[in-house]
């Protein structure tokens, strides 16, 4: 079930610029988030990570600004404001893999300053429970399994009840049973708060997230709603017995025939259109940008 969310903007940023060496990573991001998950799609260098990274804190812009939950990072006061209230999961968390998975969210609980202790290990048993730890707490991480390391960091992300989540690939690796139990933990996190979740599953943005931003070359291509960007295909997908050589992308599906994307011939078998199939057009350039 998707995930809505209404009110006023938690998160503003406007024109966001970050530049690697030759390499322009963010190019004029602007976007707004409200509560609730909003989904960051893109390709592999579309910038993704490091507009993560930025709304995290852990590097700053070149050019632009973003204020969340009323805190302005670009201060000193401000941005130590954001980080005791972000929740940040990174594509590749820093374990520490002889600790076990309680000792792990202890250690970034001391991190976060919950130093009362008798709270602190309180707030640690809560959210391994939350995320179904509870039972291995006591073993090491590196015993875990990737499903298992995966709720560990979000766990870690949720000490101390952050209202800013952002989720940097967090079902990358995961099988399909349990990738639905991380969409649970998700859709449960974005109750109250603003996540903020990248992903290259569509499937997770079509079934988690009330809004949807697409990133492409540094730049916001699209930001909307899910059902916004699907409804960028209408009429532009069809079916056929042999592959269309003049379709923007085909493939054979599972009935035998194929699934065609673009600009459909006269008398075209039409089909109902995907969130994928609205993201790959955008991707492809054939719809202007838009913000619903």
């Amino acid at each position: 079930m998707t995930t809505t969310s209404t009110g006023p903007a938690t998160l503003t940023a406007t024109d966001l610029s970050l530049r690697f060496g030759g390499t322009r990573a963010l190019d004029g991001v602007s976007l707004r988030l409200t509560r609730g998950v909003t989904g960051l799609l893109g390709p592999n260098g579309a910038g993704k990570t490091t507009l993560l990274r930025v709304l995290a804190t852990a590097v700053p812009p070149d050019g632009g600004a973003f204020t969340a939950l009323g805190h302005d990072p670009g201060t000193a006061s401000g941005r130590l404001a954001l980080r005791r209230t972000l929740g940040y999961l990174p594509q590749t968390p820093g374990f520490h893999p002889d600790f076990t998975a309680f000792e792990f969210v202890d250690y970034v609980a001391i991190l976060k300053e919950l130093t009362d202790r008798g709270a602190r290990l309180r707030e640690v048993r809560r959210v391994l429970e939350a995320v179904d730890l509870s039972e291995v707490r006591g073993t090491r991480i590196k015993r875990l399994s990737g499903g298992m390391r995966q709720r560990v960091a979000l766990a870690a992300a949720l000490v101390g009840e952050p209202g800013f989540l952002v989720l940097d690939e967090p079902t990358v690796g995961l099988d399909p049973e349990q990738r639905m139990r991380f969409r649970e933990l998700i859709a449960q996190a974005g109750e109250g708060r603003t996540v903020l979740l990248s992903t290259h599953q569509t499937e997770d943005v079509a079934m988690l997230c009330h809004r949807v931003v697409v990133l492409a070359e540094g730049r916001v291509r699209f930001e909307g709603t899910p059902a916004d960007l699907t409804a960028r295909a209408a009429g532009r997908v069809w079916s056929s017995t042999e592959r269309d050589p003049n379709a923007l992308a085909g493939w054979r599906t599972g009935t035998g025939t194929f699934r065609n994307i673009g600009d459909p011939p006269t008398g075209a078998e039409l089909l109902e259109p995907t969130l994928e199939d609205g993201y790959l057009l955008t991707l492809d350039g054939e719809s202007a940008e838009v913000t619903a």
